[in-house]
């Protein structure tokens, strides 16, 4: 095992990795527009889990890490979950499969069964219904809180507006939207006959009709779900996850035909095989197979991860591959002078889509792989929009292919480009880049900042080169005859993009935190900020102590915010959003409760509440919940086949609590 270093010379590689992880999860799932394949990312989260593992120092709440999911966009009203939506670990390999059922056994002893289901590429949703009837459909959003997607999901004909049978008061579902091959090839025709920009694979397509404002729209686009697994379900209690599922379709829900029921891992292994080959064998998008614990008893002894449970596992297919020629590699400036060669490709079909273009990382990663100019490249595609550069063909080269070497000065501004000692990324060192501008003024506008309909790449480089925007704060001193002089405007979109412009002064501080682009502040961070600080002003006036006081907010966050804060072009950008009369006032969190301060484990089955329940109920309170037991822990919560951690609280001492005295607790 590698020895840890105390973070000291992995921090800067785990700050950066964290950063991409964090731009990559927020295009693909608030902008439904990724850059990088499927597998790429998965490979640089599982370098940041490996470096957080052996520099656990290194760890900070804001990391993808400790995440579920993306924020939700803003474009419908948001609406909590009853019960978490939690994402899935990942393997790619019988080594980590088996690994996984280690740690299991290790937990539980050998499960009793497995459930094996179809992982589908689409777009994950979470359904309430409330006395038989569909109440409330929203999109996964950061787990606790998702979009309310209600009207559009009430179009989908595989979901009943009224269940069969004997309705439950509340049953909450989860399923996995999606749109048929076939119907994904029908959208993209009518498109392409109406010259509109085509949909790059079906999951974007189901992501883009479920955002529809008109449910019109989505009606049109034939789209299905699938069921995968119940959160709440009141008045019952599943003794599997293969009951739930038949309860499931009993009540008139679709699941999947081909999930299957097994005894171990060698089964589990075969089933995951014979999908990888056959993977096109059914009219939907798949990218590999999620594997449950069937005991829900186990499940529930198992537990999650601050991100997963602990009973299920995505094993993920090899992603397809095939070749083509590289034309070109070009650099794109990004918003921090970030330069990145990526590659221009003859267009090649990969794994269902067209793709020209590939990210390529940086100079490094373009010598290492030794791709050059001219090569017949292997092109490697797993359900995302720009697939992987895998590597060249030696043997087809013809003697006239030619290194790549980074550019001496921007493409955008012809200022140097610069490559600090010791990183990895070259910069451009413009300070007023055009193209670092547009990038920035993009992401102040997209959905996950202050979400401007209809102020796209397009437009904003049109605005830069006439002269009315030089920053985010130009934005709401743009007057309507300034966007009529734009070509392809018109009185219409003039005044729709007007509209979109008033309506973002309304976004929650959060969001405007998020688009301001300060280092290190993700949505978790930007979060914890508002709700802590309450206002812009006040967050401006905050000292580093204050910042590191706040519970989620480490050191490189707050240095991050005081550098911020403490600039003077900053300063007057924020002056500009003031005086226009963007929202800079949130509500700050209440943290109190008869439980504050008091750590809470749960072990076992109860009753009366699922595990996820037993949390909300906790925390709602002011409590905190924790997997492991520690001489910090309060209470141990245990229900029924109760494991190893009673045995832990009894020998610590610490007060141990059965149903009926959690619940009094709870009351008290």
């Amino acid at each position: 095992m590698k020895k840890s270093d105390s973070g000291g010379s992995s921090a800067p590689r785990a700050e950066e990795l964290r950063k991409e992880i964090d731009h990559h999860s927020y295009r693909y799932h608030v902008l439904d527009d990724p850059e990088v394949a499927d597998a790429e990312y998965d490979a640089l989260m599982g370098e940041l889990i490996a470096l957080e593992e052996a520099n656990p120092s290194l760890v900070v709440p804001e990391s993808p890490t400790q995440r579920i999911g993306a924020p939700p966009s803003g474009l419908f009203d948001p609406v909590e979950h009853p019960t978490r939506m939690m994402s899935l670990d990942n393997c790619f390999s019988l080594e980590e499969l088996l690994a996984w059922g280690a740690r299991v056994e290790k937990g539980i002893g050998l499960p009793d069964s497995y459930v094996t289901e179809l992982k589908m590429d689409g777009v994950a949703v979470n359904l309430v219904y409330r006395d038989g009837r569909l109440d409330t459909g929203a999109t996964r959003g950061d787990g606790r809180t998702g979009e309310d997607i209600t009207s559009n999901l009430k179009t989908i004909a595989s979901i009943p507006l009224r269940l069969r049978g004997e309705p439950l008061t509340v049953l909450e579902v989860r399923g996995e939207v999606f749109m048929p091959l076939r119907d994904f090839a029908k959208v993209n025709e009518g498109l392409e006959e109406r010259g509109e920009r085509l949909f790059s694979n079906p999951r974007n397509a189901a992501a883009g009709s479920l955002r529809q404002k008109d449910p019109k729209v989505t009606s049109q686009r034939n789209l299905a779900l699938i069921i995968h697994g119940v959160g709440r379900a009141e008045g019952v209690r599943f003794r599997t996850h293969s009951e739930a599922l038949e309860a499931v379709r009993g009540w008139g829900l679709r699941t999947n035909s081909e999930n299957r029921r097994l005894a171990d891992l060698d089964e589990v292994y075969r089933f995951c095989s014979h999908w990888a080959e056959h993977r096109h064998d059914v009219d939907y998008e798949i990218d590999g197979i999620v594997t449950k614990v069937d005991s829900i008893a186990q499940q529930d002894e198992l537990g999650f991860t601050s991100k997963a449970p602990r009973w299920a596992i995505a094993y993920k297919f090899p992603p397809e591959e095939r070749t083509t020629h590289l034309n070109d590699i070009q650099v794109h400036i990004g918003r921090t002078g970030a330069a990145t060669p990526f590659a221009r490709l003859e267009p090649v079909f990969v794994g269902g889509v067209t793709v020209s273009t590939a990210t390529l990382h940086n100079e490094d990663e373009v010598a290492r792989k030794d791709v050059r100019i001219g090569d017949t490249v292997i092109v490697r595609r797993a359900g995302d929009v720009i697939p992987e550069v895998v590597g060249p063909v030696p043997s087809l080269r013809t003697g006239d292919e030619r290194l790549f070497s980074m550019p001496k000065t921007c493409p955008s501004c012809g200022s140097d480009i610069v490559r600090p000692e010791g990183e990895s990324v070259a910069r451009c060192v413009g300070i007023d880049c055009p193209s670092q501008r547009i990038e920035r003024i993009f992401h102040f506008a997209a959905r996950g900042g202050m979400d401007i309909e209809g102020l796209g790449y397009q437009t904003i480089y049109a605005l830069i080169t006439k002269g009315f925007l030089e920053d985010p704060g130009d934005i709401y001193s743009l007057s309507k005859d300034q966007l009529l002089e734009l070509e392809g405007f018109a009185e219409k979109s003039a005044s729709n993009l007007s509209e979109g412009i008033e309506k973002s002064k309304k976004r929650p501080l959060a969001n405007l935190l998020i688009a301001l682009s300060i280092f290190h502040v993700g949505s978790a961070a930007a979060e914890e900020l508002a709700a802590e600080a309450g206002s812009l002003e006040r967050l401006q006036e905050m000292s580093y102590e204050d910042l590191v006081a706040m519970e989620g907010i480490g050191p490189v966050i707050a240095a991050s915010a005081i550098t911020f804060f403490s600039q003077e072009r900053n300063i007057e950008v924020l002056d500009k959003l003031r005086r226009a009369g963007v929202n800079t006032k949130g509500e700050r969190r209440d943290r109190s409760g008869p439980l504050e301060g008091q750590t809470f484990v749960l072990t076992g089955s109860l009753e009366h509440y699922s595990r996820q329940e037993a949390q909300a109920a906790i925390e709602n309170r002011g409590g905190r919940v924790t997997s492991s037991v520690s001489k910090k822990t309060g209470y141990v919560v245990a229900g029924e086949s109760p494991g190893s951690k009673l045995d832990k609280a009894e020998s610590l001492g610490i007060e141990i609590l059965d149903e009926a005295a959690f619940e009094e607790l709870l009351g008290s």
